[in-house]
């Protein structure tokens, strides 16, 4: 079985693609014969030595696939041979096969493709965990995203919409407004060389009342001077490079909130609000009321070049490894 192995903590281009021996199936568990792997942020920081986490080596890297069942343990029910799903698996996706529990297993709607079952979870569940439960969005609110060319930012683009909400995509180059505009946003920011405040507020009526921000760095506070009364400031993370250290008075200004969103460690606190939160985009999916982007695939080979070009934000939308 061939995989991505992660050998030495540091540098990207470090890792292997290696042979090893097919994963066997445990008596409570399942094997999952992998068609897709999602390419995630986090996944370079694994191997980089970034994340808060250092799982020891040697490892192979990659939290998110889709495929089918290719085994099932005696002592498992529900599940059959064949079944499509898709999972977090936490480490290990960037492979042939992975070993997985059945309760990690969630069934892929009919209406979406093994590649963007394997882009779907980590990205659609923080943006609506982010914009349905912490920030509480409602119908006819504005909603600004950062990033929105990315694979977060055009989910939020995609849920905010579904909720009802005025979506506004702020993305660097022409092809990732171009996205974003293509997911539902009703206008883009060029927040390269447009004032991004100003433009908020123009496009807002003189303030957003939510902006979702997973890039931080030197755009994070012009966006929050452009929120509006009771505006909701959601930090999602800091791909942009650089944690921003924000003028509080702007915050108690119009009495702005800032929320922190950490949706992999909330899904651990409350397993069973995951499940209703993956259930209902599963529903918002069968119901037609998202419209996930095709995610562009890659051959498992190229997993160095992926997660370069990620941390070098030359990825507009999701890319997905099939190995």
């Amino acid at each position: 079985m061939r995989s991505v192995r992660c050998e030495e903590i540091g540098r990207l281009e470090d890792l292997v693609i290696a042979d090893g021996p097919e994963p066997e199936v445990r008596p409570d568990g399942v094997v999952v014969q992998v068609e897709a792997a999602g390419v995630n942020y986090v996944d370079a920081l694994f191997v980089q030595g970034r994340y808060q986490i250092k799982p020891p080596v040697p490892f192979v890297p990659g939290s998110e696939i889709a495929g089918r069942i290719l085994a099932v343990g005696s002592e498992v029910s529900g599940w059959s041979p064949g079944d499509r799903v898709m999972a977090m698996c936490g480490l290990g996706a960037f492979a042939e096969q992975v070993a997985l529990r059945p309760s990690s297993l969630v069934r892929v709607p009919d209406a979406i493709d093994s590649a963007q079952a394997a882009g779907f979870i980590q990205s659609y569940c923080t943006a609506l965990f982010a914009l349905s439960r912490r920030a509480r969005v409602v119908a006819g609110e504005s909603v600004v995203v950062l990033g929105a060319g990315g694979g977060v930012g055009l989910a939020a683009v995609d849920v905010a919409t579904a909720l009802g909400a005025r979506a506004i995509g702020a993305a660097s180059s022409q092809e990732k407004r171009g996205a974003a505009m293509a997911a539902g946003a009703e206008a883009v920011i060029d927040y390269t060389t447009e004032d991004l405040k100003t433009r908020i507020r123009e496009l807002t009526g003189g303030g957003a009342d939510v902006v979702f921000d997973p890039v931080g760095g030197d755009h994070a506070e012009p966006a929050l001077r452009g929120l509006g009364r009771f505006g909701r400031y959601v930090v999602i993370g800091f791909a942009g490079g650089g944690i921003p250290a924000l003028p509080l008075n702007q915050v108690l200004l119009n009495n702005r909130s800032v929320l922190g969103v950490d949706w992999g460690a909330w899904t651990g606190i409350d397993p069973a609000g995951q499940q209703t939160l993956l259930a209902d985009l599963v529903a918002m999916v069968e119901a037609g009321s998202l419209h996930q982007a095709a995610p562009e695939v890659r051959p498992l080979d190229s997993a160095v070049e992926a997660l370069e070009d990620l941390l070098e934000r030359r990825v507009t939308g999701k890319v997905v490894l099939a190995p």
